[in-house]
């Protein structure tokens, strides 16, 4: 295959669980592209809910309309108007409240994210300097293994330099549709 330019890298993680893999190249795919970056942005999602979209604060698998206090889903929405609007932007986009999309799609539109974006877009950045950029957006009260996860992802993170001949992802649940094909991105 010739290209007039090699394809653009991007970063896989082979020791990935599936939400993990999806959820980096879902940011890779709107250009967070720095390694530290999203590592410290998984680290800090794996610390919120271990990528686990159905969980109440304190580890129950209830699902949203389930779970009646503290945080929820993946980043542990925990204030009324944050849990409220994931109910709300996956009504008015046709989303599914407890699937990963719909969260990583409310997630990435939330403000609290948006306003931080730029800052996860740029390069070369210690993983202490994004971890200042990650609390604006979580406000986490506990600081726990945030860091120590980040640094984890950032050492399993490898740049695959075949990226422009990727193919798409299986779903979530196996089978053989693409998780791209039917994403609907905001």
């Amino acid at each position: 295959m010739m290209y007039d330019q090699p394809p653009t890298p991007v970063y896989v993680c082979d020791d990935c669980r599936p939400a993990e893999v999806r959820t980096l190249e879902f940011l890779q795919d709107r250009g967070i592209t720095d390694k530290n970056a999203l590592s410290v942005i998984l680290g800090n999602i794996k610390q919120e809910s271990n990528f686990q979209t159905t969980v109440c604060e304190g580890g129950a698998l209830t699902g949203y309309n389930n779970c009646h206090s503290g945080g929820f889903g993946l980043i542990q929405w925990t204030t009324q108007s944050r849990y409220d609007g994931l109910w709300s932007f996956c009504q008015k986009n046709a989303c599914d409240v407890n699937s990963l999309d719909g969260q990583l799609r409310y997630m990435w539109n939330e403000n609290q994210f948006q306003s931080q974006i730029p800052n996860f877009k740029t390069h070369n950045l210690t993983i202490e300097r994004y971890m200042q950029f990650a609390y604006p957006w979580l406000g986490w009260g506990i600081h726990g293994n945030r860091t120590t996860y980040a640094y984890n992802y950032q050492s399993k993170l490898k740049l695959d330099y075949h990226a422009g001949s990727r193919q798409s992802p299986t779903t979530m649940d196996g089978g053989q549709s693409s998780i791209r094909d039917t994403f609907n991105p905001c």
